[in-house]
């Protein structure tokens, strides 16, 4: 991170505008429902949801807020939690610092608040230093990420900013300073004082205020931001941005949704304020599942032969897609393939009625050193001319991974990659890469980003094995919210690594992990050994929901949710612990009536249970790091 401006103050770490003294007022604002209210008291911003206080902002830069109109919009997403999303709130605005040239918006929305900062006739300057900054006492429930350029690591839960740094990938190495710099998103538990005189024995899990703060809506520009703090003080701090702005400009969207897990998970805050897409045809971007070479075979997707085996596997479980991972451009360097190429496996798959999609190096992160191909897309000529041809040959998309974190030309260069790639009608996957704000509904040919410690760690530390359980049960109030999410799930057999989650939790993750494009990560061998009940579920599963629904659970201890696909609701859910645990599926919201419910659980002894029945369970019981699906037909 470089060119970081920031002072301290009073202890408190904030950045204002020089030269010009706060401007303190008093204006309670409310979202349309009325249960979310903000207003600054002193020199502080106090959001509060049904009246209790859950976040505040210190040392803001702006007075009384005044209202300014009423935001009302739907949309359609191509993928996500729901394809039909409705976006209302209240919008209110206030001058910076009494100067009429710069200004914060803010919207309150029933699930949380977003705002922003204006800036009018800038001249030929750099970016204005962010103003915000979090309050996050210390004793407050939080799950925080350490900041990487790859969003890779774990939500471990804490009620202290105090936690050591990791010093390697995912923990592998011995921990060392604390650590002062936080990715996005950071999700907190505000507890009432009623709550907290009931005490631990009578607690119910889950039963109180959550905000989870992360920003949406990059734009050309701008670049992204994280949190550095200072004792209880996080702020939000823009990465590098070497531009001189002149003009207009604004900052991204600093998000905070807030209200039960319901609301958490169940939240579109992020693509509510974000641009909507330009694009006019948008009939070419198919969702699917996609069969996945790297996670058992690391260099495979230089082997012709074994690309074939994945290819074959899609046709009989009637996956749409295949992944041929990085390089692919060494193929005709492999004796054994007999000078067989990418064009030729390209058209092994199309031929089978397999769309294949391929991988190249954003050769701006890890380049020396990394696999290739290397230098084909940071060009626009090199570019044009490289996504001109994957069209050509009967390419449907491409993983692009290895960026270098959250500046302002990574922000640039994704935003090319993803209009080229429009141009040529092909899909796009970010690997090693910063988390979505917003950007699958602005560009929907992004269908998923990994920014996510996933399944493919069991190739690289053991660390990944005895933490999944709980990690997996972290995610879904965590990273998923935000947007789609290449984890790669479901492996029965072992990579390097081995796992010891169960069959149906492996299963679950299929649905409980929403993603554009589903990577299944096991290799064919182990899927095609399945029974053939879940080789048929693989194959109809679907990556696009109508309705996505909280059910039960509590950060990485359980998560229940359910999903809807036309008349089908999938209900998916974990057992986080070591130990056998009831989660609740109670499911009122679905009405009584449906004509079939299918179920894949485990039993004791690690094996699958799958039967059929007419009758929903309104609990179950799930084995230590379990799980289970529902395949309920209305």
């Amino acid at each position: 991170m470089k060119n970081l401006i920031f002072t301290i103050r009073r202890g408190v770490m904030t950045v204002v505008l020089c030269g010009v003294a706060l401007v303190v007022g008093a204006q309670e604002a409310a979202s349309p429902n009325g249960k979310l209210s903000a207003k600054t008291i002193g020199n502080k911003f106090v959001i509060s949801y049904e009246k209790q206080k859950v976040l505040e902002l210190a040392d803001v830069p702006f007075g009384k807020l005044n209202f300014v109109r009423k935001v009302k919009d739907d949309y359609q997403m191509l993928e996500g939690k729901r394809l039909h999303c409705t976006n209302r709130a209240n919008e209110y605005s206030a001058p910076l610092n009494g100067n009429g040239e710069a200004k914060i918006v803010m919207r309150l929305y029933n699930d949380g608040v977003a705002f922003r900062y204006e800036y009018s006739n800038l001249q030929n300057c750099k970016a204005p230093a962010e103003q915000t900054a979090y309050i996050i006492p210390e004793g407050t429930k939080r799950w925080m990420l350490q900041w990487s350029d790859g969003y890779e690591g774990f939500f471990p839960m804490s009620t202290t900013a105090n936690v050591k740094t990791l010093g390697g990938f995912g923990g592998s190495r011995e921990q060392k300073d604390f650590n002062t710099h936080w990715g996005y998103p950071l999700l907190i538990e505000v507890r009432s004082k009623e709550q907290e005189v009931r005490g631990k024995e009578q607690e119910v899990r889950g039963d109180g205020v959550f905000a989870l703060i992360t920003e949406a809506n990059i734009e050309r520009r701008q670049s992204a931001s994280s949190l550095f703090n200072k004792g209880e003080v996080f702020s939000v701090v823009q990465d590098q941005n070497d531009l001189l702005l002149t003009g207009d400009w604004h900052t991204p969207w600093r998000v905070v949704i807030i209200g039960r897990l319901a609301d958490i998970v169940q939240s579109t805050l992020v693509t509510d304020v974000s641009e909507p897409s330009k694009l006019k045809d948008v009939s070419w971007i198919k969702p699917g599942v996609v069969s996945w070479i790297y996670w058992a075979y690391n260099h495979g997707s230089n082997d012709f032969n074994i690309i074939k085996k994945y290819v074959d596997m899609a046709v009989t479980l009637k996956l749409p897609y295949v992944l041929i991972d990085a390089e692919w451009d060494e193929m005709d360097k492999v004796a054994s393939n007999e000078g067989k190429t990418i064009e030729d496996a390209v058209a092994y798959a199309n031929s089978k009625g397999v769309k294949p999609l391929i991988w190249y190096n954003s050769s701006v992160g890890w380049v020396n050193g990394a696999p290739g191909p290397k230098y084909r897309l940071n060009k626009l000529e090199d570019r044009e001319k490289e996504f001109a041809w994957c069209e050509k040959i009967g390419v449907a998309g491409v993983k692009i991974d290895f960026f270098s974190g959250d500046t302002q030309a990574n922000m640039d260069y994704c935003q090319d990659l993803l209009e080229s790639g429009a141009r040529h009608h092909l899909l796009v996957n970010f690997h090693g890469a910063p988390i979505p704000r917003g950007w699958q509904r602005t560009y929907p040919n992004l269908l998923s980003t990994e920014g996510v410690y996933g399944a493919e760690w069991y190739n690289n530390v053991p660390t990944f094995t005895k933490k999944a359980a709980s990690h997996n049960a972290t995610l879904p109030y965590t990273r998923n919210v935000i947007g789609p999410m290449d984890y790669t799930p479901c492996a029965f057999s072992d990579s390097q690594h081995p796992h010891i989650t169960s069959k149906g939790h492996e299963l679950a993750l299929t649905v409980l992990y929403e993603s554009g494009l589903q990577h299944l990560a096991d290799r064919p061998e182990s899927f095609l050994s399945q029974p053939k009940e879940v080789q048929e579920f693989l194959g109809k599963l679907p990556t696009v929901w109508d309705e996505t629904r909280y059910v039960s659970g509590y950060p990485g201890e359980s998560a229940v949710l359910a999903r809807r696909s036309g008349t089908t609701w999938y209900v998916a859910g974990i057992n986080g612990l070591d130990e056998v645990q009831v989660l609740f599926t109670h499911l009122g919201f679905m009405g009584k009536k449906w004509k079939k419910v299918q179920m894949f659980a485990d039993d004791a002894s690690g094996q699958w249970q799958i039967s059929s029945t007419n009758q929903v369970p309104s609990e179950m019981e799930c084995q230590p790091r379990g799980g289970f699906v529902l395949v309920i037909n209305k």
